[in-house]
């Protein structure tokens, strides 16, 4: 049988050691210690934000776990910026109850901008009652027949009483983009560059097409220009030119850029109507404004920006057919005027001819 195991005396220095204290027995006379020191103010104020912090840290959890348990909804946009489309506002509110009613920046062959002004309701009014629909049911037509969206641009004004006009026309007919920019002749080329980052942002389009309040317009055979295709994706499809560039204030036409320009013009499009392909305005629509060269005039301005970018210059004598033909596609009194010369009345005669209004839209021979 094994020896039995030796029992060693319990002694002192067997014990383990006890935590240290603040207080012992050497300290019975004297007032016992707090185990910590009393928080200092800064102290105090750090303990405080960190509670606050906390409780803002579980309340955002909260919030955003609320929020992922909603069922998605559709953001609608009809607004960016203080850039409005009036008819999706219209449509958004007779619809309020469809959610896919209105849908966010509508893909499209192309948006055309008419531009105007707020002393132009005379040629809205003749556009109106020849080529342009005149309410929102006939410009859903017209977009679903041609791929084609239509509306009127124009910026604002500090005169009051010409800013309740305008809302009025736009409650009556609800074709208007509105844009954030001071109407001003001589700001066309701001306007221009406002309108591009607009209508980029409101619609998804292959092309955007800027075209003036006094041309008549064959938005079919405009369709069809459009939908050809194109080798190049930077691409600035217009009636193009070339010309002396005009130093003398006198003069209509004046440059007062023009010593950066030389004697002659590059290579642009006539204003009343052009078009730029998605991939050109894109870059246009993130540029700073004041990144880009403005001259004096609109036309001059974008053609620089086409030569800085590289594009394909594409040049198309039916969007600038001083009559009506059976391939024109924009009719305007080119070279007397840029743009018909009386808009009001020549719209309206235009109209009233077969080979304007109602001759088909390819020639018989391309069918």
């Amino acid at each position: 049988m094994p020896p039995a195991p030796t029992l060693l005396p319990f002694s002192s220095a067997s014990r383990p050691s006890p935590p240290p204290s603040s207080y012992s027995k050497d300290d019975k006379g004297k007032k016992p210690r707090p185990f910590a020191p009393p928080l200092s103010p800064p102290n105090r104020l750090l303990l405080l934000l960190s509670a606050l912090c906390l409780l803002v840290g579980v309340g955002g959890i909260s919030f955003a776990a609320v929020v992922l348990r909603r069922p998605p909804r559709t953001v609608t946009i009809i607004r960016c910026g203080r850039a409005e489309d009036a008819l999706r506002t219209f449509r958004s509110k007779s619809l309020a109850g469809d959610k896919d009613g209105v849908v966010a920046r509508p893909k499209v062959l192309g948006f055309v901008g008419v531009q105007t002004g707020f002393s132009s309701a005379d040629r809205r009014a003749a556009l109106r009652s020849t080529w342009f629909p005149s309410d929102p049911e006939g410009l859903g037509s017209l977009e679903r027949a041609t791929g084609l969206a239509f509306r009127f641009v124009i910026g604002r004004t500090k005169d009051s009483k010409k800013m309740a006009d305008l809302r009025q026309e736009i409650d009556m007919y609800h074709d208007f983009m509105l844009i954030d920019v001071e109407e001003d002749y001589i700001k066309l080329p701001q306007k221009t560059l406002a309108f591009f980052k607009a209508a980029f942002n409101l619609f998804d389009a292959d092309f955007y097409i800027k075209a003036d309040d006094d041309i008549y317009l064959r938005p079919d055979r405009l369709a069809t220009l459009l939908a050809k295709d194109r080798p190049h994706r930077l691409t600035y499809i217009g009636c193009m030119k070339k010309g002396p560039v005009i130093t003398d204030p006198k003069m209509r036409w004046y440059e007062s850029s023009g010593h950066l320009i030389g004697n002659e013009y590059f290579l642009h499009a006539y204003g009343p109507i052009y078009a730029l392909s998605a991939e050109v305005v894109a870059s246009l629509a993130i540029a700073r404004n004041d990144s880009l060269r403005m001259f004096s005039n609109e036309d001059v301005t974008v053609g620089s920006w086409m030569l800085a970018m590289n594009v394909n210059h594409e040049d198309n004598r039916a969007i600038c057919d001083p009559k009506c033909t059976p391939t024109s596609i924009a009719v305007w009194d080119i070279p007397r005027c840029s743009g018909l010369c009386n808009p009001v009345e020549r719209m309206k005669e235009l109209h009233n001819f077969s080979m304007c209004s109602k001759s088909p839209t390819l020639p018989l021979e391309e069918k």
